[in-house]
């Protein structure tokens, strides 16, 4: 279902609303997946409890960093390379869950425009 063009008509609240629910659906569906990444490998790489590899996974999956020392090599090389990973997911997630609001936003604007120069592009 893309968006509309920049000659199309705003499209309905409706169709808004279930766009932006979907975003935000899949954009936790890839936060859920890439926290489970990361409490796998902090569980098999620095051999953390379960409890203890969700709060360093999400520690370092908000950008925060991770609670405790590393200890194991392996465990540093993952938790380095999953910082790298996060911090670009951190922006795609924000860009992903945003991007129906300043569609909607930039288009009402170009609406606007063509309401007060009708004819221009």
């Amino acid at each position: 279902m893309a968006y509309e063009r920049a000659g199309d008509r705003l499209a309905p609240a409706g169709l808004f609303y279930f766009r932006l629910f979907r975003n935000l659906v899949l954009a936790l569906a890839l936060i859920a997946a890439s926290l489970a990444v990361g409490m796998w490998g902090y569980h098999t790489y620095e051999g953390d409890s379960w409890i203890d590899a969700f709060a360093d996974a999400s520690m370092i999956l908000s950008g925060m960093g991770p609670l405790g020392p590393l200890t194991t090599p392996e465990g540093k090389l993952f938790a380095g390379c999953y910082a790298l990973y996060s911090g670009l997911f951190l922006v795609a997630t924000a860009s992903l869950i945003l991007a129906p609001i300043l569609h909607r936003f930039l288009h009402r604007l170009h609406a606007a425009d063509e309401d007060e120069n009708p004819g221009k592009s």
